[in-house]
């Protein structure tokens, strides 16, 4: 209840009177029959996120980091703004995650003016008539949580199924559509990769280096964890979350997992390490509890016995380096329903490029493959792009271009490129006849 008694959502649902039967429906609370959206993480467009186990990290020395987020895309002051112009696309949903070093800079405090702040994100959400797709942990952490060893230690799994309680009782009457952890199992993914292998000396020291600088020996944010380590606790604090989470909203909404995929492809010739890679990087979450799974899928690899093998010279790459695959997706979808009867969504799906006609050819090679897996009766809920901004990539700073909106990175401004405006009249049009009655 709001104040002096009035429900919030009903003064939500009393402006949408004028709204579309969509849009009524998502203020509502009732999630459209297939999503179409985009998506964004709060430390890579929000900014200033300073209580985060990454911040520290972008500033240590030696940091692995190519550049600090500092700002980012400003999205924290400009979130009403991202909103409608998201919403004016033509898209019914969008993606977010929830900062959790705001809502708890240091343990036990919590911040009730970063719990309104995420409320009034909802709200607008809810008021544009699109479904909020919540991800309660998108890769950081606060960073005292680190300091006390992340998820590396069982001592992690109580604090994590805490804040997601916190967050269920405060803000579960506007969440549409959730999941605890993003891509959970990117540590596994990449062990595969014999790019990432030179690099741990690095990424070694830079951990070193800021658990010196804070007096933290246990030093572990979990995003540059040991996963070896990790992927048992983090399942654990998994499911321990989802049940929290059912109990504090009373069921309202789903929970699921998003998972980093690739396509993954026995060579022509040599010895395949197919299935043992999927048996370390997927199939231990596909197990665990959940509504959904969330598939993240931006290209394929080819797998040899115990590592990736090298992209051929011949294939276009991203700016990330791997290649620029749209027909993988389709492909991870139909290994993922291989496995488990959950509903599927589309969480992440998008290429690294300067040049947008890329993007627009690779959404049109994308889609056909939901399409067809919907068709063979997989149930596929929703697509979603990744995403709606440029943002700060991580270790490669600003330089891959994801977003279907360009941010100049002096003033803020945003520009939606041709590409934005291709996927959401795909949206405006819905699916292709007759795949809902498949579904």
């Amino acid at each position: 209840m709001g104040v002096q008694g009035v429900d919030r959502r009903a003064v939500l649902l009393a402006g949408m009177a004028g709204a579309s039967a969509p849009a009524l429906a998502a203020a509502r609370g009732e999630a459209p029959a297939f999503l179409w959206g985009t998506a964004g993480a709060a430390y890579q467009i929000e900014g200033g996120n300073h209580a985060s186990d990454l911040w520290v990290m972008e500033h240590v020395k030696p940091t692995i980091f190519r550049e600090p987020s500092g700002d980012a895309a400003d999205a924290y002051n400009r979130v009403d703004q991202d909103i409608a112009l998201a919403a004016s696309l033509g898209f019914n949903t969008h993606r977010f995650s929830i900062e959790w070093s705001r809502i708890e800079p240091e343990p036990g405090q919590i911040s009730l003016a970063a719990i309104a702040y995420y409320r009034r994100v909802l709200e607008t959400i809810r008021r544009h008539g699109m479904t909020p797709f919540v991800t309660y942990n998108h890769f950081t952490t606060p960073r005292w949580f680190a300091a006390g060893g992340g998820f590396e230690t069982r001592d992690g799994v109580a604090p994590f199924v805490r804040y997601c309680t916190l967050i269920s009782q405060h803000l579960g009457d506007l969440i549409g559509i959730a999941s605890t952890f993003n891509e959970p199992n990117l540590g596994a993914l990449v062990s595969w990769s014999p790019a990432i292998r030179p690099l741990r000396p690095y990424i070694e020291a830079s951990r070193k280096a800021a658990a010196a600088a804070l007096g933290a020996p246990a030093w572990a944010p979990p995003v540059l964890g040991d996963f070896r380590v990790q992927q048992p606790i983090m399942i654990e604090a998994h499911e321990r979350a989802y049940e929290a989470i059912h109990k504090a909203s009373n069921g309202r909404y789903p929970v699921g997992v998003t998972l980093s995929l690739n396509d993954e492809r026995a060579p022509a010739s040599g010895a395949s390490g197919v299935e043992a890679k999927q048996a370390q990087v997927m199939l231990p979450w596909l197990a665990a509890q959940g509504d959904f799974i969330g598939v993240q899928n931006y290209t394929w690899t080819e797998v040899g016995p115990d590592a990736d093998l090298p992209a051929p010279k011949n294939v276009e790459l991203s700016q990330m380096g791997y290649p620029a695959a749209p027909e993988a997706l389709e492909g991870v979808i139909r290994t993922v329903a291989r496995h488990t009867r959950k509903p599927i969504y589309v969480t992440e799906n998008g290429v690294a490029t300067e040049d947008d006609a890329r993007r627009v050819a690779f959404i049109d090679k994308a889609l056909p493959g939901v399409f067809a897996c919907m068709r063979d009766g997989i149930d596929v809920r929703g697509y979603i792009h990744w995403s709606l901004l440029d943002n700060w990539e991580w270790f490669s700073g600003y330089g891959p271009k994801f977003g279907l909106v360009s941010v100049d990175r002096t003033t803020f401004a945003r520009t939606p490129k041709p590409s934005a405006r291709h996927l959401g009249a795909i949206a405006r049009r819905g699916l292709p006849a007759g795949l809902l009655k498949v579904r």
